[in-house]
């Protein structure tokens, strides 16, 4: 699965500016992370059709944009699953560089989880995805 990464300038309106651009193509947001960071806006966005998101948006002034891989995992959803699930990759020394629920069910939540690149196969294997 791939997530894009958006880098603005933190100025109102930036995230409308991201999201009806997608609109305008028609490209649905699935999941979404936004914060502010050193005076710059982060958006975390995950697609159905990541080539087309990535073409709409490169059309923007003043962003930057970044293509990731990243692994969808459903968890049980009950207390604790996640600090088990990130334990078992910090003690194989997997680096996070973000995790975020991308969708909740009664029985499971389900997150997106992008380690370091280098990392990704190993926490792959890990995870048993």
């Amino acid at each position: 699965m791939k997530e894009l990464i958006v880098i603005a300038g933190d100025s109102v309106g930036s995230l409308a500016s991201v999201a009806e651009a997608l609109g305008s193509v028609g490209v649905n947001i699935e999941a979404i992370s936004a914060y502010g960071i050193d005076h710059k806006a982060v958006f975390r966005i995950i697609t159905g059709d990541a080539s087309s998101a990535m073409k709409v948006l490169s059309k923007l002034n003043n962003t930057e944009i970044r293509e990731s891989d990243i692994l969808l995992y459903k968890m049980i959803n009950r207390p604790g699953e996640l600090g088990k699930i990130t334990r078992k990759l910090a003690e194989k020394s997997i680096n996070l560089e973000s995790l975020y629920i991308v969708s909740r069910k009664q029985d499971y939540t389900e997150i997106a989880i992008k380690p370091a690149t280098s990392d990704i196969d190993r926490a792959k294997e890990i995870l048993g995805l």
